[in-house]
C-alpha cells in the first residue's frame, strides 16, 4: 500500500534562495528589481490618475514598500532613461559569465540578478554581497567585484 502522505511529501520541492533552488512555478518568470517595479508602478499611477481612478490599498502599500527600498531613482530623469539604465544593467548581469579554474562556466541566476540590482550602497564589498546573496560564493572574488562594479556604475549614472 502506497502512503499518499509520504508520496506527496516526496514531490515537494524545497525552495532555498541560498542554493538557487526554486520550484517549478519559478522556471519561466521574469524577476524585477525594486527600481524596475517602482518605475512601472509610477507609470500605472499616472495612467490611473488620468482616468480619475482610485488606486487600491494593496497597490499603495506595494508602492510605499518599493519606494522605501528603491535606491536607483532620480526624479530629474524621465522614466525612459531609468528603464533603459535598469534594462541595460539587467542585461549585462544576465550575460555575465565567468569560467572557474576547473573550466566550468558560471553565470548569474535571474534571482541573483534581481538581488544584485537591489543592493543599497555604492560601496558594497564582496564580503557583504556574499553575506546578502550566499549563492555568489561559487564565483571567484574578482568576478563578484566585477559584477558589483556594473551595479555601482549604473547606480552612479542614475543618481547623478
Amino acid at each position: 500500500m502506497v502512503d499518499e502522505h509520504a508520496a506527496a511529501k516526496a514531490k515537494v520541492t524545497v525552495e532555498n534562495f541560498a542554493d538557487l533552488s526554486f520550484g517549478p512555478d519559478f522556471v519561466d518568470i521574469q524577476i524585477l528589481s525594486n527600481a524596475q517595479v517602482a518605475v512601472y508602478l509610477k507609470a500605472t499611477e499616472r495612467a490611473a490618475q488620468m482616468r480619475d481612478e482610485e488606486l487600491h490599498e494593496v497597490y499603495k502599500k506595494t508602492q510605499e514598500y518599493v519606494d522605501k527600498f528603491n535606491t536607483m531613482s532620480n526624479d530629474e530623469k524621465d522614466d525612459k532613461e531609468l528603464v533603459d539604465e535598469l534594462d541595460n544593467l539587467q542585461e549585462a548581469l544576465t550575460r555575465f559569465r565567468k569560467e572557474t579554474d576547473e573550466g566550468e562556466e558560471l553565470e548569474l541566476h535571474k534571482a541573483e540578478v534581481a538581488a544584485l540590482m537591489n543592493l543599497v550602497a555604492t560601496d558594497t564589498l564582496v564580503e557583504e554581497a556574499v553575506a546578502l546573496i550566499p549563492s555568489l560564493a561559487r564565483f571567484p572574488e574578482a568576478a563578484i567585484d566585477e559584477v558589483l562594479d556594473l551595479v555601482r556604475n549604473t547606480m552612479v549614472r542614475i543618481i547623478s
